[in-house]
């Protein structure tokens, strides 16, 4: 994707919305800047441990492994199995 942005006054570039959200871009966030043939702009975050996801990925199907092959689970019988927990 390519996108032509105007530089302002000061030399403030404005990242559009669309653009943030897919990216996770949120206010106060630090963008690492790499000076080439040209300017590469990327979200500073922490680099994401793929061993640490895989490991609880498979803790979570096998929670759900153990829940009964139903229609519908019993009352409470999910609040043990949250996903977002797995990523606090």
């Amino acid at each position: 994707m390519t996108l032509r942005l105007k530089v302002g006054r000061k030399g403030y570039i404005l990242l559009p919305k669309a653009i943030r959200d897919a990216l996770g871009i949120s206010e106060g966030d630090e963008l690492v800047v790499e000076v080439g043939e040209g300017i590469l702009l990327k979200p500073a975050k922490r680099k994401v441990n793929i061993d640490y996801l895989n490991t609880a990925f498979t803790r979570h199907v096998e929670r759900l492994r153990r829940i009964e092959n139903r229609i519908e689970p019993k009352p409470g019988e999910l609040a043990e199995v949250c996903l977002e927990e797995e990523f606090e």
